[in-house]
């Protein structure tokens, strides 16, 4: 894996139109993604930022719709099971995916140029398309001395008033931070205020390590939620995710985006998640047993190593160390050795526009005996560059 090069993503007020034509860009957490390098070549991946996947078997389903088009906002029963017991059904539309919702928030709401302040690390998705719409960026960075705790007042000092977008995401990826509903109402208060809107990234929600926070587009139409089956139920396969909002304008709008880009969602892929939502409740108290499991590997870990620190994490299935201070070694030779020589895998810094000395380890994936396997590879790793 490359060490972080700034200039592949350019500045944050880059504008990357050409002649009218948005120009994308692969990033380097998709071009260096198990499932692009191979993952027939790790044995050990730390790098994924979700649950174990279900198999299809694990669902014991028979399916038994027809091939048809479904209904273009999600089907009813869908709907029913993402809004309870929070928020009203006719405010859900389901997308395939959330990284597919994200982008029809930003590219319904954003023009070349508008002001979006955005949480710093983030998911890719939530930075690069405003990048690539050509919008203005202010980053709100977390920083571990202030281990990753949202500052609201350099947020209410970031928003001004032709700010059009608010984008956070709680529990956090990759830090593993929280905020509390308290904290969440804060911001709403700000957007409101201006107004703009809030895009909550709310995939990790089910894992947050306490009570999980309210719906927020319930608190406010200001405010837009989005989320996944990806992350906390372990079906990446399946594509559903969905965008929430009170504002049914917005809504309309969105919808309308999703019929120009997809029409409809897979109507087998609604049906899988509509079996796995009406057994939520089981679902979610097994997955999070094995989160609690598995953190405390990684808890363990950390508190024996005399090499990385980090902050806790509060919610999620992923965490942030860095190496110590006081650690000298070539890092990006770390990486070569833990891949190649190791076969055990970690997200680098540089997936987050971070410094690699810091990495992503998603400690929910794997098994607990695979998970103790690749964190002792990552000491050899270190052990052997000392």
């Amino acid at each position: 894996m490359n060490t972080m090069n700034p200039g592949f993503f350019g500045s944050s007020n880059q504008n990357p139109l050409r002649d009218g034509i948005i120009s994308y860009r692969r990033t380097p957490i998709e071009i260096e993604s198990p499932e692009n390098i191979g993952y027939d070549r790790i044995r050990f991946n730390l790098t994924e930022s979700s649950v174990p996947d279900m198999e299809f078997t694990d669902l014991g389903l028979q399916i038994d719709r027809a091939l048809s088009y479904t209904d273009h906002r999600g089907a009813p029963l869908l709907r029913q099971y993402i809004a309870e017991p929070h928020f009203d059904p006719r405010c859900v539309l389901v997308t395939p995916g959330a990284a597919a919702a994200l982008f029809i928030v930003a590219t319904s709401l954003l023009t070349a140029g508008d002001h979006v302040v955005v949480l710093h690390p983030n998911y890719v998705t939530n930075i690069e398309t405003p990048r690539a719409i050509g919008c203005r960026s202010d980053y709100l960075r977390l920083r571990f001395d202030q281990k990753f705790a949202l500052d609201l007042e350099e947020l209410e000092h970031l928003i001004t008033p032709d700010t059009r977008l608010v984008s956070l995401t709680y529990p956090h990826n990759p830090t593993g931070a929280m905020i509390t509903e308290s904290e969440l109402k804060a911001v709403i208060d700000m957007v409101e205020s201006v107004p703009c809107y809030l895009l909550l990234d709310e995939t990790y929600r089910e894992m947050t390590f306490e009570e999980p926070l309210p719906i927020a587009a319930s608190l406010s139409p200001h405010v837009i939620s989005v989320s996944s089956m990806s992350k906390s139920y372990g079906l990446p396969g399946i594509r559903i995710g969905w965008v929430l909002t009170a504002d049914s304008e917005l809504q309309e709008r969105f919808l309308a985006a999703k019929e120009q880009i997809f029409i409809c969602n897979s109507v087998i892929d609604e049906y899988i998640a509509e079996k796995v939502l009406s057994e939520k409740g089981n679902i979610v108290s097994g997955i999070r047993s094995h989160i609690d499991t598995n953190f405390q590997v990684v808890r363990k870990w950390m508190h024996a190593n005399p090499w990385f620190e980090f902050v806790e994490p509060q919610g999620g299935c992923v965490c942030s160390p860095r190496f110590r201070e006081h650690v000298s070694l070539d890092v990006k030779r770390f990486y070569t050795v833990l891949n190649e020589t190791y076969e055990t895998y970690v997200g680098p810094g540089h997936w987050f526009e971070m410094d690699d000395r810091y990495m992503r380890i998603g400690y929910g994936w794997p098994q607990s005996t695979e998970l103790s396997s690749g964190l002792s590879c990552i000491t050899k790793a270190v052990e052997e560059l000392l």
